[in-house]
């Protein structure tokens, strides 16, 4: 009997151990992090809605952390100890009403993938935009003009999407946009290639992991992915060790 108390046991500690990946080794503090957000607001919590509460929760230890918040752009050009890039895709205007305060806040920087044309969304304004902007808190990125597959795309459509997300991102900012990321988080060397060419100095995946030095592949950077239901535990595991299975 004893021996059967100690199998469960254990089956119950590797079934935790993995639930949780805490069999993954947990990363220096002195390596940098990108979080990945896209939608905060008070609605249910999922893969892609964070409410405020969480979010702000979330960046608050961060800051109690010790944790230095800055651009992506900031980041590749000093990625020195304890640096987070709080990231935001595709635009959605509840960034601005509900993440842009909590921002404000604790003075934390960010960036956000617009994508200009993207469907099915309350996109972010021009006004909403220029007013972020003007805060020197958030750096504006491309992240495709109509949140295509760029990988399926045709070289032609790929291109453009590519190139006119640039275009229009610095017509509403009156500034050089010089950070990307893949739509769907999909991409081939090709459109890495095409990606360097229209003149972006760095590029995000949905790649989930932590790397040492983000600098030496600033094309193909990982980031770290929410769930708008991660407890403080989870968001720690996944803080630590780049991913945490949901």
């Amino acid at each position: 009997m004893n021996t059967l108390v100690w199998l469960i046991t254990i089956v119950l500690i590797l079934a935790v151990a993995n639930r949780y990946q805490l069999w993954r080794i947990a990363k220096p503090t002195s390596w940098p992090r990108l979080l990945m957000y896209h939608s905060i607001a008070p609605e249910a919590p999922t893969g892609m809605n964070t409410p405020p509460e969480v979010f702000e929760a979330q960046v608050a230890w961060l800051k109690k952390q010790g944790y230095h918040f800055c651009t992506v752009t900031e980041l590749l050009a000093n990625p020195a100890t304890k640096k987070v890039a709080i990231t935001f895709d595709d635009g959605f205007a509840n960034n601005y009403h509900y993440a842009f305060p909590i921002l404000q806040k604790y003075q934390a920087k960010a960036t956000i993938y617009l994508a200009p044309q993207i469907a099915d969304i309350d996109k972010l304004t021009s006004e909403h935009i220029q007013t972020m902007q003007a805060s020197g808190l958030i750096e504006f990125g491309a992240h495709s003009v109509n949140h295509i597959n760029l990988a399926q795309a045709s070289a032609e459509q790929a291109q453009q999407e590519i190139q006119q997300s640039k275009q229009q991102i610095e017509q509403l900012t009156g500034q050089a946009c010089v950070s990307f990321a893949y739509p769907f988080g999909r991409f081939n060397e090709q459109v890495v290639a095409w990606v360097q060419q229209a003149g972006f100095r760095s590029a995000v995946t949905t790649q989930k992991k932590i790397i040492a030095n983000p600098q030496q592949q600033p094309l193909t950077i990982p980031r770290i992915s929410t769930h708008g239901a991660m407890d403080k535990g989870q968001f720690y595991v996944a803080f630590s060790r780049g991913r945490y299975k949901f």
